[in-house]
């Protein structure tokens, strides 16, 4: 399995450098938006969609979302959506303490997660779309990106080597407090460093950014949890199977999901 995940990351890894950084914004979102139409369909299936013409109405509507927001693209539209998908996150942590919550499957808790996916994955396409279309915006982009990896990698060793306390047994019993602890720890070594090589040298600014990096990561893990969480109640492993060894596109993006719209904003706050 670890030989099987490693090669996939082979093969995405230069993909998505690529994605973010050489194409024009406009190219660059409609990427996005075809990717998270993808993801769509998977949470579809986690709100309770069982049949594909459900799942493919699901799909329909996110498609006209996304492009929706593709031909207005203004400024200030992006702002407010990326600013909602901050809000939705700050309330999900409230979802998050109760496990049982709209876990029946019934058509109202299946709209109630439906639209929960909205402000999952619509806000991620606007603060996507917010920083790379700034100045030197595909490497903030990328940055954004690097700040998730290398949190899920140090959350990784240094929950394997130190994690004895869990942090949400129910929700995802692999998951200690020592891993958030070094999610947080390189998380926001990896954000200073982007952001001295990207020209940000006033002072205020570095602990500025640097502050944002820990509430992205703690953000990320929250993102992380609810996909869990949504998963749980479904009761299937992975959102898909389209990765091999990594599952599928809701499970390789869902602190992407909630990352992206916490840091687009701060970045927005601290004026970068």
């Amino acid at each position: 399995m670890l030989k099987q995940r490693i090669t996939t990351a082979a093969i995405l890894i230069p993909l998505v450098l690529a994605l973010i950084l050489l194409p024009p914004t406009g190219f660059f979102a409609a990427l996005v938006a075809i990717v998270f139409v993808g993801a769509a369909w998977e949470w579809s299936l986690l709100a309770g969609c069982r049949t594909p013409v459900g799942r493919g109405i699901v799909a329909g509507v996110a498609a006209a979302m996304f492009v929706a927001l593709l031909i207005v693209r203004t400024p200030g539209l992006l702002t407010v959506v990326t600013l909602a998908g901050v809000a939705w996150w700050i309330g999900c942590c409230f979802w998050l303490r109760h496990f049982s919550f709209a876990a029946a499957p019934n058509a109202e808790n299946r709209m109630l997660k439906l639209g929960a996916g909205a402000f999952v994955i619509v806000p991620t396409l606007a603060a996507a779309i917010l920083m790379h279309s700034g100045e030197r915006g595909n490497w903030w982009t990328l940055l954004s990106l690097v700040i998730v990896w290398f949190a899920d990698t140090g959350a990784y060793f240094s929950g394997r080597y130190f994690g004895r306390r869990k942090l949400a047994p129910r929700i995802s019993p692999g998951k200690t407090w020592a891993g958030v602890y070094g999610a947080i720890v390189a998380g926001s070594l990896v954000t200073l460093l982007g952001g001295f090589l990207l020209g940000v040298r006033e002072g205020w600014q570095l602990v500025g950014l640097a502050a944002l990096g820990v509430v992205t990561v703690a953000i990320a893990v929250v993102g992380d949890l609810f996909e869990s969480l949504m998963k749980r109640h479904a009761e299937v492993k992975d959102s898909g199977d389209l990765f091999p060894g990594h599952g599928g596109l809701l499970d390789r993006l869902d602190s992407v999901f909630a990352a992206l719209p916490v840091f687009a904003a701060g970045k927005l706050l601290l004026g970068l």
